[in-house]
């Protein structure tokens, strides 16, 4: 059974062996870090809904405003490790704080652009956030009862799901009745909020790992996501045989084996290639890539099918607010079971948790995948796979701290919010192909087949996620009871 424990730390301030006092209130520090969470999945999914209205509005094509979204979670993908390995180094709360500046700074840039290009900078200024799930989950561990990690962690994880769910509904009131600027704005003082609240109420981890910062690793792992990603949203314009897309593949498989290479030989790696490759956490972050393929894909196109045009033969001409409205359970249903997944954790093990999450998660997407013919039914497939994704997303950081010892639960950690947000990224591409290969007409919307495609992948997605889940090995017992003790740097 896991077990968390508080690392032994050493303030800079103190002698040798002086511990850094507990927080005094553990659940307003657990409340603080869960809505910094929560702040991040808000920004990353707060346009999906106006992706068909953008290029009215920013005189684009559909495939460049689709963009703004992709550009958003690349740039959230490659943020992770750096941003776990800056708050190692630095102090974590000072990191969480550098994210969450970038937020409201992005976000302010957001408001004001005149155009498409300046947009796109604030996306990735607004992605390069994502950082903040693996820190908050790292900071918890450190400053936290032993009794409260695991909940903390759980709806920490879970915060990212929940957030996108409720984005939805709220984008769809404030675009129906202002600019969508104001969508920006909001998130710039929500931001500026936050820092606030950090500063006040979250305590700094004592604990340095120090070392120097592996510069060409992250331009290793970054390459070789942007070339991974830019090959799949942009196959189908440029041909998926074209020397451009086959030369970013290759440019992908080069850089992934140059900088594993390279990550191997250094003391101090972006990305701990060591730790990954055991099998309990390798195969934990394959699942982790497939079930964020699997949980974006109704955040990305339910909405788009509630607005459809009816003359469509699947969609519902629905407003945004009223969209937003129907997709709103799937908001609420994350709330309750983020909870019940720490519980059924601690009861059953997270693996469990892990594995009925995924199990959901494919039979939503499946459901999805049908094209319900109603909204009653609709609103059914959206919650069953919300509710997997909720189990899923609190469950994964357990069962990775499961596998290794506590001492390299940071690293762990990080690379495992890389896998999840390239999930993501690579259902948003794939997506964005799928829809502007299969069209009603010459340069209409997409047609039912686009959209039952990119839920039955999103089902095997979920499935095989639970396969490998399956197949994970239980942890040692000596690696989670006897974990390594950590050491504090000043």
């Amino acid at each position: 059974m896991f077990r968390a424990r508080r690392p032994h730390q050493q303030p800079e301030s103190t002698h040798p062996g002086g511990t850094a006092p507990a927080p005094p209130r553990p659940g307003v520090a657990i409340a603080v870090l869960a809505s910094c969470g929560l702040l991040v999945s808000l920004v990353q999914t707060m346009v999906v809904p106006l992706l068909p209205r953008f290029p009215e509005l920013l005189d684009v094509s559909g495939s460049t405003a689709s963009w703004l979204i992709t550009a958003n979670l690349v740039a959230g993908a490659v943020s992770a490790p750096v941003l776990g390995r800056l708050g190692d180094m630095f102090g974590k709360r000072r990191m969480l704080l550098v994210a969450l500046g970038l937020v409201g700074a992005g976000s302010l840039l957001g408001a004001l652009a005149p155009g498409i290009e300046l947009l796109l900078v604030a996306r990735v200024l607004q992605g390069a956030a994502f950082g903040v799930i693996a820190l908050g989950m790292s900071l918890m561990r450190d400053v936290l009862p032993a009794d409260r990690v695991g909940s903390g962690v759980g709806l920490m994880s879970s915060s990212l799901g929940f957030g996108g769910a409720i984005g939805l509904p709220i984008t769809g009131v404030v675009a129906q009745f202002a600019s969508w600027r104001w969508l920006f704005a909001g998130a710039a003082v929500l931001g500026v909020l936050q820092i606030l609240l950090v500063r006040r109420l979250v305590a700094e981890s004592r604990l340095r790992t120090g070392g120097r910062f592996d510069v060409p690793g992250a331009f290793g792992v970054g390459g070789a996501l942007v070339c991974l990603l830019l090959a799949i949203s942009k196959g189908d314009d440029w041909g998926w045989t074209s020397a451009t897309v086959l030369g970013l593949f290759a440019g992908t498989v080069v850089l992934v084996a140059a900088t594993a290479w390279y990550e191997l030989r250094v003391p101090a790696p972006l990305v701990d290639l060591r730790v990954s490759a055991r099998p309990a956490v390798l195969l934990t972050n394959l699942a982790s890539v497939l079930v964020g393929f699997a949980m974006f894909a109704g955040f990305v196109l339910a909405t788009q099918i509630l607005q459809a045009p009816v003359s469509t033969g699947y969609g519902f001409g629905l407003s945004l607010v009223v969209a937003g409205l129907v997709l709103l359970p799937m908001g609420g249903s994350m709330v309750v079971f983020s909870s019940a997944s720490a519980r059924l954790s601690r009861l059953r093990g997270p693996r469990t948790t892990l594995v009925v999450g995924t199990l959901l998660l494919g039979a939503g997407n499946f459901a999805f995948a049908a094209m319900p013919s109603t909204v009653p039914l609709l609103m059914a497939a959206s919650t069953v796979a919300a509710v997997g994704a909720a189990l899923a997303y609190s469950a994964i950081p357990l069962t990775i701290m499961r596998a290794v010892p506590e001492s390299e639960t940071a690293a762990a950690n990080s690379l495992n919010t890389l896998a999840r947000q390239l999930g993501t990224s690579s259902c948003t591409a794939v997506v964005a192909a799928v829809t502007a290969t299969y069209v009603l007409g010459d340069g209409g919307p997409p047609s039912a087949t686009a959209y039952t495609i990119s839920f039955v992948a999103a089902g095997a997605a979920g499935l095989l996620a639970t396969v490998l889940v399956l197949l994970t090995p239980a942890p040692k017992a000596e690696t989670v009871a006897a974990p390594a003790p950590a050491t504090a740097h000043g």
